[in-house]
């Protein structure tokens, strides 16, 4: 991975612009837009403009058409010197694709419908949906979420014991009454 720190995107989409526009007459016609989308994103990249969502499409659109490429090259017939240049411009997107994707992570951005941030496939998202099981049971959407206790100390302390109630009446003591 050294050697794509030292690899200059720009210069690397200049070339796959060159090699897209020779291949257009007899090759993919996908490669050509994409490489003209890659040399602007690489120039606003290089002013410092340059949001994160640009550099992801690009770097996501790069490595899908590397499939494209290999699907077309085995279902369409070319001549022997396209067929090489083809191949030339499947073999330079692999180092275009992970110097933009280095840029990506280090601009901080990321392929946030993979979760993928430089290698953190965990992520630091929390799962949790709301009424959710916690550790006291089932909480309902309307319920308050419970606020965390204080701690209890560390020796229980004795507790006075409570008084004596008297005696209940009998009609106290009954729980229906009678008309």
């Amino acid at each position: 991975m050294d050697y794509v720190q030292n690899l200059d995107p720009s210069k690397l989409v200049l070339g796959l612009t060159a090699l897209s526009f020779i291949t257009s007459i007899s090759g993919p016609s996908y490669n050509l837009p994409i490489s003209l989308y890659g040399s602007i994103v690489a120039q606003s990249q290089e002013s410092g403009n340059s949001d994160g969502q640009a550099l992801q499409t690009f770097t996501a659109l790069l490595g899908v058409s590397a499939v494209y490429d290999i699907v077309w090259m085995a279902s369409n017939d070319q001549a022997w010197f396209m067929r090489i240049l083809t191949i030339i411009l499947l073999l330079a997107k692999i180092p275009t694709f992970l110097a933009f994707g280095l840029a990506l992570r280090g601009s901080g951005s990321s392929f946030s419908g993979l979760n993928i941030r430089g290698g953190d496939l965990g992520g630091p998202t929390v799962w949790s949906m709301p009424g959710g099981f916690s550790a006291n049971g089932y909480q309902n959407l309307d319920e308050e979420a419970p606020r965390s206790r204080p701690a209890a100390p560390a020796m229980p302390t004795a507790q006075p014991a409570p008084p004596q109630q008297p005696a209940a009446t009998a009609a106290a003591a009954q729980p229906y009454q009678t008309v």
